[in-house]
């Protein structure tokens, strides 16, 4: 129950997370890139169909078999997975919860204390959930960093859970 995280207070639908399962999401984020790229903003819809549209004309074109490239593509993928530092952004996970319109902060619960933020700064977050391939279990179970990666090299750390105001 230590890697649970809550989201609650004033929000429609609290959210429980458990990062165990991050690992698995196609919308995990590579924290040792992600900082120092440049950043590409785009339609989730569009780029979804694009993926799709683009595994289509693949299955298309080569069948249903899988061809060479992609068994390599697979191994790179798994070895990726169980060495990578990832992170996934808190921005749908706060969505979901739907904050009421009075909604003004999100407040960071950790061990140390509690550290607010603006709701509009508090989408923008990055919740980093491993760190080489391992789950942050002694100053986990997430890191915090903020969306322009001001506090990179000092995440918010010991997070228990989030509250909206």
């Amino acid at each position: 129950m230590d890697n649970i995280i809550l989201i609650n207070g004033n929000v429609k639908f609290p959210i429980t997370l458990d990062p165990g399962v991050w690992i698995f999401d196609d919308r995990r984020i590579d924290l040792t890139t992600y900082f120092t790229s440049e950043k590409e903003i785009s339609e989730t819809t569009e780029d979804y169909t694009k993926a799709v549209s683009k595994h289509w004309d693949r299955e298309i074109m080569e069948g249903a078999i899988f061809p060479p490239t992609l068994k390599t593509e697979k191994k790179y993928e798994k070895e990726k997975v169980l060495t990578g530092t990832f992170g996934i952004p808190f921005k749908p996970f706060l969505k979901n919860a739907e904050p009421h319109e009075s909604a003004e902060i999100v407040i960071i619960h950790t061990k140390e204390g509690e550290i607010e933020v603006p709701i509009n700064d508090a989408y923008e977050l990055i919740l980093g959930f491993s760190d080489n391939g391992k789950p942050l279990l002694t100053d986990g179970p997430v890191h915090v960093y903020f969306g322009d990666g001001s506090n990179q090299k000092n995440p918010i750390k010991h997070v228990k859970g989030f509250t909206v105001k």
